[in-house]
């Protein structure tokens, strides 16, 4: 049994599971839940909806351009049973999936590099429009933290006069 992708929304569909509709020039469309086939049925666009793959690639979020995609495409041709060429397929499939995975990480890091300066100056905007509201926590907040400056320095200075006096003596 073959684990075909979902028509509307990309993801798998395992054998026995979802259902396929079958049109009048017979064109089969399988569907992974009932979601995705009243999407279907209501005409609605893949790319237009926010939870598909298909809208994520139209958008930027997921690659959509990889020499690994080409090995997910189907093949009809029958091939002859060989113990040795099922192994290799195996570790090859394995191997795919690897590089598959290593490359979207990379997208990711490249697609989110930007976000944290961005992130960043967005959180400082916020600071200054509510710097009314954070004066009194900040100025507490200095308070203590002079204290415990002050605090070290005398003990600084105590561990200093000890010493002397030790060595004094």
């Amino acid at each position: 049994m073959r684990i075909e992708p979902c028509y509307f929304c990309s993801s798998p569909c395992y054998p026995g599971h979802g259902m396929v509709f079958v049109r009048n020039d017979s064109k089969r469309f399988r569907f992974c839940r009932a979601k995705c086939h009243r999407s279907f049925n209501k005409k609605r666009n893949p790319r237009k909806v926010a939870w598909t793959k298909a809208f994520r690639k139209t958008r930027g979020k997921e690659m959509s351009v990889d020499s690994t995609f080409e090995f997910e495409a189907r093949r009809n041709r029958p091939v002859k049973y060989d113990r040795e060429l099922v192994s290799k397929t195996l570790t090859a499939m394995n191997r795919v999936q690897e590089i598959k995975e290593a490359r979207e990480v990379d997208f990711y890091k490249n697609r989110m590099k930007d976000s944290h300066a961005l992130k960043k100056s967005q959180a400082r905007v916020e600071i200054e429009k509510g710097e009314a509201l954070l004066a009194p926590a900040a100025a507490k907040d200095r308070e203590k933290v002079v204290r415990n400056v002050l605090e070290k320095q005398k003990e600084k200075k105590r561990t200093i006069k000890k010493a002397d006096d030790a060595m004094v003596e």
